[in-house]
């Protein structure tokens, strides 16, 4: 494989909850849908330490020089590396009216799959993103995890303070949040933790609101469950692996409104 840089275009569909890095403070794990309805990994990205001007959000176009491999020990089919200083924002992020329309146009084009045939694809073919379509979302799991982050991660916080550039809060998340579901050939629920930015940031948001932790947690089942997944939803994961292991885990949701079948119109002979 070459290892000259492709400029690509590509539509952000996914990011994570940032997570503490020895070489470049912290790392969001981004990915996304080229031109070419392929999927890419954009990995390693300091989103909050990019210039505003790179800030992108959810379903925008970006263009960026990507080197077609990943970190060395990364194989990984859709890991790519970003060249960070040639990233640009194209336009406005993909519209949510009439019905998601959109977004639906990018995402409808892409295959879905059950989470076996996702592991079955990484096996065979280094596959570690795609879209799986639940055929039932039984609940979403609350459960506690580390209020603090690790002291190697701390000590990290501590050294960029004193010595380091400006150091952004970076709070940990005191829950594991989880989605139990079934797909087509399930012989039992799968159990997938979900990464998305978007639950960490409403997470914090109510906190702040609501000033109670618990509380804030059954805020995002209120969301994340209970609208996200409902019958109205036509709700899709998008699932990827987390490095070296294959654990699959819900880096996003898409969940676009129920298109409605049209009326049957009963015609007359005269």
């Amino acid at each position: 494989m070459s290892d000259r840089p492709i400029n690509t275009k590509v539509l952000i569909t996914v990011m994570t909850y940032p997570h503490p890095s020895r070489g470049y403070q912290e790392l969001v794990c981004t990915a996304g849908i080229t031109e070419n309805d392929e999927w890419v990994r954009l990995y390693p990205i300091d989103y909050r330490y990019r210039p505003r001007s790179q800030q992108f959000r959810k379903y925008q176009w970006v263009e960026i020089d990507l080197l077609p491999r990943g970190d060395k020990n990364d194989r990984r089919k859709e890991s790519r590396k970003p060249f960070l200083d040639s990233l640009q924002v194209l336009g406005e992020p993909l519209s949510t009216k009439k019905g998601w329309q959109e977004r639906r146009e990018i995402i409808d084009r892409m295959p879905t799959y059950t989470v076996k045939q996702l592991r079955e694809l990484h096996e065979t073919e280094r596959i570690s993103l795609g879209i799986v379509r639940p055929t039932r979302v039984l609940d979403l799991k609350i459960e506690p995890a580390e209020s603090e982050w690790k002291p190697e991660w701390q000590n990290l916080f501590d050294q960029l303070t004193l010595f380091g550039p400006v150091q952004k809060p970076l709070r940990k998340i005191p829950y594991k949040f989880s989605y139990v579901f079934e797909c087509e050939d399930s012989h039992r629920p799968h159990n997938a933790m979900i990464e998305d930015w978007e639950l960490g940031v409403l997470w914090l948001n109510e906190v702040a609101r609501l000033g109670d932790e618990e509380q804030a947690a059954l805020s995002v089942k209120r969301k994340f469950f209970d609208e996200i997944c409902s019958d109205k939803k036509d709700t899709l994961f998008f699932m990827g692996t987390v490095f070296p292991y294959n654990t699959w885990v819900v880096l996003g949701i898409f969940w676009p409104p129920k298109q409605s079948k049209p009326d049957f119109i009963q015609g007359s002979l005269f």
